[in-house]
């Protein structure tokens, strides 16, 4: 597709009037004086209270935005207006937000949990049916993830060939209470949108409009999946703060604790709140598994089963996220481990720490070891002891003395390897990009040039051409040398940062060259140039994906 210039937004139709559409399209107007904005609905009872004094609902500060651009209180030309013609509205406007009611269902299929998308579908149904131009179609309703797919389904069968629509997802995010401030002052602004062309104009013109008061570094776009994904993300995990501090308040009432004070205590760890969000092969360490069995252990001795099976769901999901990442990995290796090596770089349950108590690594191994794996480990940080003690516990002390080797170096580790997997975020197994060696000091590049001169030979015989022009591999320089510069910068010359060399690890591996990534450190594009496949945690992958 060629480049498509995008449209420029003058007018605005927001198809809901409660509580998401019109304090969200109010402040739009606020901000947006060249653009008219107007809400429709069919209540003209709730059309007639947002053109008086008396709105449908209160929000502090919210009548005083909306009569500055109702009333134009500023001096300006009135630009956001409120009219039960929603056919008129929805053809004159450049960008549709649908911003109606998605309850749960009550009856049918699915009903107490899924969503009811009837209003949705009505809405979709009605653009489709009066627009004779070119729209943008935002999605401001909580939906599930996909119904852009049903929207643009519906659009696809009822709308004139002749015009086309973007969908767009931009949920909010907004508390009763501080709603305004929530829109004037956004923690993030999330626009998800198709990866083409006409996707991305389409992302930009609402970004233009956001734009106008939300700083560029608070509006994020990404895949439209994603964004439909992620009010419901959010929302269940502040539900699920909620019903954690819930299940607390029983147990406080059952033994005399003060759930405020508990609330207080535990609100200052600076790792609740945004932090604890990174996906990975599960958590680990000395106090988390055990604090929570220790937790649900005396809920249900306080004959609270509910709350007991509650925090028991917590450690369950930990060990199927682990058994699912042992099963991915042989299940994208045919089936069968038998005989085959698999690296393993990182033992540790995080990075910067000896400590395995509980780490992630040792059932993930486990699995492995079961399914007939030869296993070849490399952590910074822990000991062979320590690791052979670990999978003893599990495992026979000669299974393991058969099956698992213990290495000084995450090369040795991954040389004839069919997969890498990576189960600790040490900083060396990242893939920052390598330095630029025409920028390094002279003493450090004369250095650089002599090593690999003598060992230009070696690693020419090993190096494969797929990954010669990867970016891992430093030009040759501009200089009388007559020898170039084929290896990657060493782990020698980087001045007190270490990082794993994937372009020896990538000439020694047997193909496909697999590298599981269960700490989503290393950057899946670069290592794909040169040759690996990358499967991360919770990411696409190498698994089609529609978009």
């Amino acid at each position: 597709m060629g480049s498509i210039s995008p449209r420029p937004v003058k007018k605005i139709c927001c198809i809901g009037a409660g509580y998401v559409g019109g304090p969200t399209s109010a402040v739009i107007a606020q901000h947006n004086p060249d653009v008219a904005v107007t809400v429709v609905d069919l209540s003209e009872a709730r059309i007639a209270a947002w053109k008086s004094t008396a709105l449908p609902i209160y929000e502090p500060g919210l009548y005083e935005v909306v009569e500055l651009a109702r009333d134009g209180t500023d001096g300006r030309t009135p630009n956001f207006h409120f009219s039960t013609d929603i056919s008129r509205t929805i053809d004159e406007a450049d960008l549709i937000l649908i911003a109606v009611n998605t309850p749960t269902k009550t009856v049918g299929l699915g009903a107490g949990g899924a969503s009811d998308l009837a209003y949705v579908e009505s809405a979709a149904r009605h653009i489709a049916e009066v627009a004779t131009s070119d729209k943008i179609i935002v999605e401001k309703s909580t939906v599930p993830c996909g119904t852009a797919d049903s929207i643009r389904e519906i659009l696809d069968a009822h709308a004139s060939p002749d015009v086309h629509f973007d969908i767009l997802s931009n949920p909010e995010f907004l508390a009763e209470g501080t709603a305004i401030n929530d829109l004037q002052k956004p923690d993030r602004i999330l626009i998800g949108s198709l990866a083409d062309d006409r996707g991305r104009h389409a992302a930009g013109a609402l970004a233009q409009v956001y734009g106008s008061w939300v700083p560029q570094e608070r509006i994020i776009t990404i895949n439209l999946w994603s964004s439909e994904l992620a009010k419901l993300a959010a929302n269940c995990m502040l539900a699920q703060r909620i019903s954690s501090i819930n299940s607390l308040s029983a147990i406080c009432e059952a033994t005399g604790a003060n759930i405020e004070e508990l609330a207080f205590a535990v609100g200052l760890d600076t790792r609740i709140g945004p932090k604890m969000l990174k996906s990975s092969a599960g958590f680990g360490g000395s106090c988390f598994k055990k604090d929570v069995l220790s937790l649900a252990y005396i809920a249900e001795t306080l004959h609270l089963p509910e709350v007991s099976a509650y925090w028991k769901s917590v450690v369950d999901i930990n060990e199927y996220q682990k058994e699912r990442f042992a099963k991915r990995i042989t299940k994208r290796l045919y089936n069968t481990l038998r005989l085959k090596k698999i690296a393993i770089l990182g033992f540790a349950y995080k990075k910067n720490t000896g400590d395995t108590r509980e780490s992630a690594a040792i059932t993930i191994v486990g699995q492995l070891i079961a399914e007939g794996a030869r296993i070849a480990i490399y952590d910074p940080q822990v000991s062979e002891q320590q690791i052979r003690q670990d999978l003893t516990y599990e495992h026979p002390a000669e299974v393991v003395k058969k099956q698992v080797e213990v290495f000084g170096d995450a090369i040795s580790a991954c040389a004839d390897a069919s997969a890498v997997v990576i189960l600790t975020e040490w900083d060396e197994f990242k893939t920052d990009q390598t330095p630029d060696i025409n920028s390094m000091d002279s003493a450090v590049r004369k250095q650089l040039v002599e090593r690999t001169r003598r060992s230009h030979s070696a690693s020419s015989s090993e190096g494969d051409a797929d990954f010669r022009d990867s970016g891992f591999v430093t030009p040759a320089p501009s200089s009388s040398d007559s020898n170039p510069i084929s290896a990657v910068v060493s782990e020698e010359s980087r001045p007190a940062d270490k990082r794993v060399d994937w372009v020896r690890i990538a000439s020694s591996m047997k193909r496909p060259r697999l590298v599981f990534d269960g700490r989503n450190v290393v950057d899946a594009p670069k290592l794909a140039s040169l040759g690996f496949t990358v499967e991360d945690i919770g990411k696409p992958g190498s698994r089609p994906r529609r978009w």
